[in-house]
């Protein structure tokens, strides 16, 4: 068995003991160009596309991914409709009041909200078949992490690329997530951040604490999956009785 034929194996057989990837249920295409795997398709979630790419990002000999995996969305959107969203989503957000935001079509500027007073950066958006693209300039890594963050409650959203630069760089470290997971639970108006509790350890969120609801608990692991650089949730919020 050649090399590629030994990661494709490796790489459908560690897909298929995952459940939350789905398989049988949506297959998926992996292509190996040499040690270089691309994976194509479609998931039920975020949760399903971080956790099919870092498996396949495990098997031995794999060297890089080419991410293709895009998310079914809640709600069919035009691309434009999904950069009005999120344009208007981070124009109207407090923290991002000192940034220029600007959503463009097809390289074209279609919407700028200039920065009201001193400029700490640009946010700029772009939206094609879905896929959202962050670039520009922010202050710090919470504010990176919650523009992906709100680009991803957009209903149409299908993928967030988040190319946003932070100037000057930040060291990146649990606690940040932990700082940015907790302000995507304080953000969504259907949990309850109070009840839970954030840990991190290597980029894997740990979720604790009590909520009335299930649709509670699965929204607030939601919000922790769309954090960037976050590769496994662990829910461990009890649904009271």
């Amino acid at each position: 068995m050649t090399g590629r034929e030994e990661i494709l194996k490796r790489a459908f057989a560690a897909l298929e003991q995952e459940p939350r990837v789905g398989l049988h249920r949506r297959p998926l295409e992996v292509a190996v160009n040499e040690s270089v795997v691309t994976v194509t398709g479609e998931v039920d979630d975020v949760a399903a596309k971080k956790l099919a790419l870092e498996l396949v990002g495990a098997v031995p000999g794999v060297s890089a991914i080419v991410d293709r995996l895009r998310v079914i969305p809640a709600e069919p959107m035009e691309d434009g409709d999904i950069r009005d969203h999120i344009f208007d989503t981070l124009a109207q957000e407090q923290a991002f009041d000192d940034y220029t935001v600007t959503g463009t079509a097809r390289g074209t500027p279609a919407s700028v909200r200039e920065a009201p007073r001193t400029t700490m950066g640009t946010i700029e958006i772009d939206v094609a078949d879905g896929v959202a693209t962050l670039n520009g300039q922010v202050g710090s890594l919470s504010h990176k992490r919650l523009a992906g963050v709100l680009a991803w409650w957009v209903p149409g959203s299908r993928d967030v690329v988040n190319g946003l630069e932070v100037v000057p760089p930040m060291e990146d470290n649990d606690d940040e997530v932990v700082d940015a997971v907790r302000l995507a639970l304080e953000k969504d108006p259907f949990v309850n951040a109070s009840q839970i509790r954030v840990r991190c350890r290597d980029y894997v969120v740990t979720l604790d604490g009590e909520v009335p609801r299930k649709n509670e608990k699965e929204m607030a692991e939601a919000d922790a999956w769309y954090v960037f650089r976050v590769n496994r949730v662990v829910n461990n919020i009890i649904v009271a009785e």
